[in-house]
């Protein structure tokens, strides 16, 4: 619940063995604590220092009341704080200088929806307490409203802010961060999410120093190279117990995360839009809205931080007919057949994909237009007669007749040079006059700010998904922004385009997944480039990273469950060598890897051995068995791939009656060392019989002594247990 002490002017917010808590002080919202759950907090530790030496201050009687050394819950610029600020206006005059003030606020059930943007929802008012507190600027009138919201089942507290023009001049947004925090220590440690292309979301810790560090992308994505996340952690924090912050913003685009640590050694983090290149105006009687931040809180470890996100994430971000479904087992034909598709190709693959126990075959790239390569034909949206002579429902029946569903790849984005829409529209991508326009994966981004571009967009994706039996789309985005200009915009309104573009998308997505909400749509972006929970919210799953090494994967997949729930991670199992590193690997193992999330194949079907069919015949069966539990089910991190040469973790059901554990050894040990295989989040107290062998072990025996793994030799190896709990 949220209370509020008008006599002390203090907010506490308290739920799920967390409380969060801050204070009025000379009308400013100051922060006071957050962490383990506090009945009645009354204050105990001041947050307000004595005087330091060339601190400023407003008033000469109070020299201890210096912005420069104060906690505030959402701090601004150049009234003497000198730290990192959470927004920044100009005014008509040219200055920078603003200074909110409380004015009012109101606590009430529920939780409001964000203005084109996604969010976290609920589903009844019962849900979660939420607070709107309005501060105001006095000369410019300028109001600026938080919002806080509390979730009754979880420990999370969810952030934005919304700027108000009630004054009779524009204004100009030059920096609008969703939250701001200011904790009284720097004893954290930093854990982030970085990469590249085939390589995202790579794990790293460090302690924090006396340095502002910056968490960001500029790409017009939230991108492969860094997540729009990142967790402060107090030292000696692992997965099973210490504490844990998490913050992470709903939002696809150009985003910042930047934790300061200051000269009296307090951290302040802030995460939002990125402030570079950006700009908004704001006109008298407009509003702008930033996006939600989720601020999650754990006692017991990275584990427990990760569980809350995961379980938030599916069932109150992802949204529509697929949250609460099992997700279906795919085949996807890009590495099989990459550009070079036939119809007899395609039903080839799919008669041995209904054969072996498959759900539905997903046509990826270069099925329109006249797309023999990446040079041409995105933006034209009608089905290539060459390759496809029947056409698209034709192909669909013909998939639906063996018992599959039918997925269909889509990159609406982008446009090529060489396709009748640029030819027609070369002003509908994003371009500066004069300027060049670089091409990445021979292609433009259509500029999405403009309503002309969605509605085309809408209207060509309704053409394909009303004329055909479509049940998926794989929604791609090939490349990041470049000469980020819209023709439709004027001079003072450019740097809103990045913005104007996200804002456009979630426009598009949120009409295309209403009128169609039987279609079940997949993000992608080259992989896991716009990995983020702004997609989810249109999207249930997002394909994970284009590289489908189960080596690689161990890492990627890892680092991306410190956030996101194993069913919304698109995992395949490929050819081996691997089409992206090359390396030779056992089924098995690119099996294994690929049950821990959400579970399919990319490749050539029809050229399988005998052997090769029913091993993987054996995993889709297997899988079928184990899908609720890893699409449901608890997650655990066991072993780091990061810090050796293992990784392990282990799913389990929401009753504890069933659990599957994974282990994997990259290379061989000449050492031979023995491995053990933990389980956690069983029940001490249940007899659990391991279903392969039939042995019998208590829970308490299966988490703190564990089973031997078997000492089998050589290079990428991989085992599994699935357990049941019995009577006694």
């Amino acid at each position: 619940m949220i209370s509020y002490d008008g006599t002390d002017h203090l907010f506490q917010f308290t739920t799920c063995g967390m409380s969060y808590c801050f204070a009025l002080k000379e009308g400013f919202p100051l922060h006071l604590y957050w962490g383990t759950a506090i009945k009645n907090y009354k204050g105990s530790r001041s947050v307000i220092p004595g005087p330091r030496s060339f601190a400023p201050y407003a008033d000469p009687k109070k020299r201890y009341f210096s912005p420069d050394t104060l906690p505030f819950e959402y701090p601004g610029y150049g009234t003497g704080d000198f730290r990192n600020p959470a927004y920044q206006i100009q005014l008509k005059n040219g200055s920078t200088v603003t200074d909110l003030h409380y004015e009012s606020h109101r606590i009430y059930k529920g939780k409001k929806r964000l203005k084109g943007l996604p969010a976290t929802y609920v589903m009844d008012d019962q849900e979660a307490d939420s607070l709107d507190l309005t501060l105001v600027d006095t000369i410019t009138d300028l109001r600026v409203v938080l919002t806080y919201t509390l979730f009754r089942d979880y420990p999370v507290i969810t952030r934005s802010a919304c700027f108000e023009n009630h004054g009779c001049q524009p204004l100009r947004i030059l920096r609008a961060f969703s939250m701001a925090l200011d904790f009284s220590d720097d004893r954290f440690d930093l854990i982030n999410f970085y990469g590249n292309h085939n390589n995202e979301r790579q794990f790293a810790r460090h302690p924090l120093s006396m340095v502002r560090t910056v968490i960001d992308s500029a790409r017009g994505a939230s991108s492969p190279q860094h997540d729009p996340f990142f967790i402060l952690a107090r030292p000696g924090t692992d997965e099973k117990s210490g504490s844990a912050y998490g913050f992470s913003l709903v939002y696809s685009g150009n985003f910042s995360a930047q934790i300061e640590v200051d000269q009296y050694h307090t951290t302040r983090a802030t995460l939002g839009i990125n402030p570079f290149d950006f700009s908004w105006k704001l006109d008298p009687g407009s509003s702008f809205q930033t996006p939600e931040v989720v601020m999650a809180y754990s006692s017991k470890g990275l584990g427990s931080l990760s569980q809350t996100y995961h379980q938030l994430y599916r069932e109150r971000l992802a949204r529509g007919q697929f949250r609460d479904r099992l997700r279906p087992i795919l085949i996807n034909n890009w590495e099989a057949t990459y550009f070079k598709l036939s119809e007899e190709k395609l039903l080839a693959i799919a008669r041995v994909a209904a054969r072996v126990g498959i759900e539905l075959f997903v046509l990826d790239d270069g099925w329109f237009g006249h797309r023999d390569n990446d040079r041409s034909s995105l933006g034209d949206w009608i089905v290539d007669r060459r390759k496809l002579p029947h056409g698209l429902d034709w192909l669909s029946q013909q998939v639906h007749q063996l018992g599959l569903g039918f997925g269909l790849w889509f990159e609406p984005e982008m446009v090529s040079p060489d396709s009748t829409l640029y030819r027609t529209h070369p002003d509908w991508c994003l371009h500066v006059p004069g300027r060049t326009r670089s091409l990445v994966r021979n292609q433009l981004v259509l500029d999405l700010s403009r309503a002309d571009v969605r509605n085309y967009l809408f209207q060509a994706l309704c053409n394909v998904l009303s004329n055909a039996n479509i049940n998926y789309i794989k929604w791609d985005m090939n490349r990041h922004m470049t000469e980020i200009g819209s023709a439709l915009l004027p001079a003072d309104r450019q740097r809103e385009t990045a913005h104007r573009y996200m804002l456009g998308l979630y426009e598009l997505l949120e009409k295309l997944t209403t009128t169609y909400p039987e279609v079940l749509f997949e993000s992608c972006s080259s992989g896991g480039g716009r990995f983020d929970p702004g997609m989810l919210y249109y999207m249930p799953q997002t394909w994970t990273s284009d590289n489908t090494d189960a080596v690689c994967r161990l890492k990627i997949q890892y680092g991306t469950s410190f956030i996101y729930p194993a069913i919304a991670m698109g995992a395949h199992v490929s050819a081996s060598p691997n089409h992206q590193v090359g390396r030779v690997t056992s089924l098995a193992i690119r099996g294994h890897v690929a049950m821990s999330g959400n579970f399919g194949y990319e490749l050539d079907l029809a050229e399988l051995s005998e052997d090769e069919e029913k091993i993987i015949r054996r995993q889709i069966a297997f899988y079928k068995q184990i899908r609720p539990i890893v699409q449901f089910g608890r997650f655990y991190r066991i072993e780091n791939p990061f810090t050796g040469n293992t990784a392990a973790w282990c799913f389990v059901n929401s009753t504890r009656t069933e659990a599957i554990g994974f282990f994997f050894i990259v290379l061989t040990d000449p050492s031979r060392t023995m491995h053990c295989f933990q389980f956690r989040g069983l029940d001490p107290n249940a007899l659990y019989k391991n279903i392969a062998t039939g042995d019998v072990f208590g829970g308490d025996e299966l988490m703190y002594s564990g089973l031997t793994v078997p000492d089998v030799k050589g290079d990428f190896r991989s085992f599994v247990w699935r357990i049941q709990k019995i009577s006694k």
